[in-house]
């Protein structure tokens, strides 16, 4: 056996794990176009690492359609039929990663300086106006936290005009963060004070989940809204959540995305990013006041 045989045998194994065999074809021309379509309809930027993530992701719409290659689903979206799938398409590639107080420094200062301020700002009289955007709300962890924050700090919450907006653009997620309902071990994210905001969803097979309860989920609203398209509302917010969103754009986006945001809330209003998340450069409407939390300036 020549002395080489075995590493020239290792190598070849190599080249077979490298160059795995898919289930559907899937060319640099499928991802390009994918990925395109993508950032028109979404301004979500696909790099080329994510090319694995968005195959296994799709691959299920394909089976679901009885498809075999990409090429042909390309083919099927571009097509008359394809505007129905678009909604598919965009729910398999959003992704959605979230828990009840995540980056619970936000809601500390959500806590002072939104709903304390606000109740100090009342003095006790009833009427008063607080709105609340949670942007990119996922399956709801979000809005529901900023939820009960306000329900347990504003007291007589009932008597003002207090509501929270949550917006995402995947139906899917949508609708279970409308459901208002999680597994039980999402208890050990909230702290016990809030636990009295939550019941047992039901019995049989929901006997491990939790629901929200009726008098925090009458505080929000889920509408489904494309962040890169016109925005439908006209009144300003108090405070804005839009976290661990902007990393999915690409810098032009996300700039553009900023400026709208610091039009839509109102002056001395707060701005709350995602951990990851950092102003490309200083901008002028806003200023940086904690960790990842801005203030409009006046």
């Amino acid at each position: 056996m020549p002395p080489n045989s075995h590493g020239a045998a290792a190598l070849d194994l190599g080249s077979a794990i490298a160059s795995p065999v898919r289930e559907f074809e899937f060319s640099d021309a499928d991802f390009r176009n994918l990925a395109q379509m993508a950032r028109e309809r979404v301004g979500i930027a696909l790099s080329n690492s994510k090319r694995d993530l968005v195959y296994s992701r799709l691959s299920r719409r394909l089976r679901a359609l009885g498809m075999t290659s990409f090429r042909q689903y390309r083919e099927y979206l571009n097509g008359d039929g394809g505007e129905r799938e678009i909604e598919k398409f965009i729910n398999s590639i959003a992704t959605n990663h979230t828990r009840f107080f995540r980056e619970n420094h936000h809601f500390e200062h959500f806590r002072t300086s939104v709903a304390g301020s606000f109740l100090h700002a009342t003095n006790g009289a009833a009427g008063g106006r607080l709105r609340i955007w949670s942007a990119g709300c996922s399956t709801g962890e979000e809005p529901y936290s900023i939820a009960l924050m306000l329900k347990q700090e504003i007291a007589g919450i009932a008597r003002h005009d207090v509501r929270v907006l949550a917006v995402d653009i995947d139906t899917d997620a949508l609708g279970k963060a409308a459901a208002g309902e999680y597994p039980a071990a999402a208890l050990d994210e909230i702290p016990r004070r809030f636990w009295s905001y939550f019941h047992d969803a039901g019995p049989g097979a929901n006997s491990a989940r939790i629901a929200v309860s009726e008098d925090v989920r009458s505080l929000i609203a889920f509408r489904r809204l494309n962040l890169i398209e016109q925005w439908p509302f006209k009144g300003l917010f108090d405070a804005i959540f839009c976290r661990n969103v902007l990393i999915y754009f690409d810098n032009e986006t996300k700039a553009t995305l900023i400026d709208r945001f610091v039009i839509q809330v109102r002056p001395g209003g707060w701005l709350y990013l995602g951990h990851s998340e950092s102003l490309i450069k200083p901008h002028p409407g806003l200023r940086l006041v904690g960790r990842t939390i801005y203030r409009r300036e006046v």
